[in-house]
């Protein structure tokens, strides 16, 4: 696993999160002033300075569980509301539009022009904002810095953590299915034509060489692709070509964004399964996200404003009957805990609760898809 994972996930991610709720403010007719101030203060939270040193700092790439957290707040950290359906399809088509692009980069060092595509764009969305793209550009010059120097081997590492990270997720994507680059299984159709990998050559032919290196035969063979060659790298620098189109913004054409409700079903089935399974890097993951949410300061305009709620699905009833199809473990969560009451001088003790009741704890937020409740039943003990 790369140490160096997560900030290309996260704002890779990120990009393609903006892209869908453009589109969908878009569609939904919200005034431009309000779309424009959600867009923009997502973009202020997700490349605030603090989150950015903690997102670059080398680190393990932790679960979709604990990511899907931050995305839920950068999501809710403007005026607009998404209810937890609309949320976990939001999330859905991320995660499938980047193991999209992941999938299909010709080389692994690829995977930071399609980053480069997702940060052009966002620039594009606050064009009107020099501080917002001073911190935009500010980030371009912390991803050269970090990946300038990576061999092709630490490039390889890279794109084999975010496919592992993808790996069990096959969602159906309706622009995916009419375009006839995902199969019906939710299972991504590779291309065999298009231009080959930058300093490579088109396949073909087979060269010999004696033992002295002199080239001494070649031999053609048909490969059943139509393949040429790249017509040039692609810019690693703030500005430039990148050449590559993966990470552009595919909803920039007007089409619905929307998922076969059976994928998603299933997946949020699978997803289920992983939040029962006991993690061994609970604490780290807690510790994580305390950093990373620390750093996300959101920052309120002066006086109330009205929000609203955004739908990413075509109708309120389709929302309502994803929410209603939602499996039950995801929606709400009750833990248990014995908490012993020591004798009075104990130096051990840390908290004292009268033992003839039942303490409960609410949890709520933001930072939480559902209220997270925690029933505390004290036991007194004698010493």
């Amino acid at each position: 696993m790369s140490m160096r994972t997560l900030p290309l996930l996260f704002l890779n991610l990120g990009g393609e999160m903006l892209y869908i709720l453009d589109q969908r403010l878009r569609a939904q007719n919200i005034p431009g002033d309000k779309a424009r101030r959600v867009l923009h203060d997502i973009i202020l939270t997700m490349f605030n300075k603090n989150f950015v040193e903690e997102l670059f700092k080398p680190q393990e790439l932790y679960s979709k569980k604990a990511l899907r957290t931050i995305y839920d707040r950068l999501a809710h950290a403007s005026i607009m509301r998404l209810n937890q359906a609309s949320m976990d399809k939001l999330y859905d088509l991320m995660t499938m539009a980047l193991k999209y692009q992941v999938l299909l980069c010709p080389r692994p060092k690829d995977v930071l022009l399609v980053t480069f595509n997702h940060l052009d764009a966002i620039k594009g969305f606050i064009q009107d904002n020099p501080a917002l793209l001073h911190l935009v550009d500010e980030t371009f010059r912390q991803l050269i810095e970090t990946y300038r120097g990576l061999s092709a081997g630490e490039f390889q590492l890279i794109r084999q953590t975010l496919l592992t990270f993808f790996q069990d997720l096959h969602i159906r994507v309706s622009i995916f299915l009419k375009d006839k680059v995902q199969n019906s299984n939710g299972r991504f159709v590779l291309p065999v034509s298009g231009p080959v990998p930058w300093g490579t050559e088109v396949p073909g032919l087979i060269r010999m060489f004696n033992n002295k290196g002199k080239e001494v035969r070649t031999v053609e063979f048909q490969h059943g692709g139509n393949y040429v060659p790249a017509p040039k790298e692609g810019s690693f620098e703030v500005y430039g070509d990148r050449v590559l189109k993966l990470g552009t913004n595919m909803y920039s054409v007007n089409r619905p964004v929307e998922t076969h409700t059976s994928g998603a079903s299933k997946n949020l089935a699978s997803q289920t399964q992983q939040s029962i399974a006991p993690n061994p890097l609970a604490k780290e993951e807690l510790n994580f996200l305390a950093k990373l949410m620390g750093g996300m300061e959101i920052k309120k305009s002066s006086g109330p404003e009205p929000g609203f709620r955004l739908n990413l699905f075509t109708t309120d009833e389709e929302e309502e009957q994803a929410t209603l199809t939602r499996p039950e473990e995801l929606a709400h969560e009750v833990v248990n805990i014995q908490a012993t009451q020591v004798c009075a001088g104990d130096p051990t003790s840390q908290f004292l609760f009268p033992s003839s009741s039942v303490i409960t704890l609410t949890f709520k937020g933001p930072t939480f898809s559902s209220p997270i409740s925690m029933n505390i039943v004290p036991i007194r003990t004698h010493r």
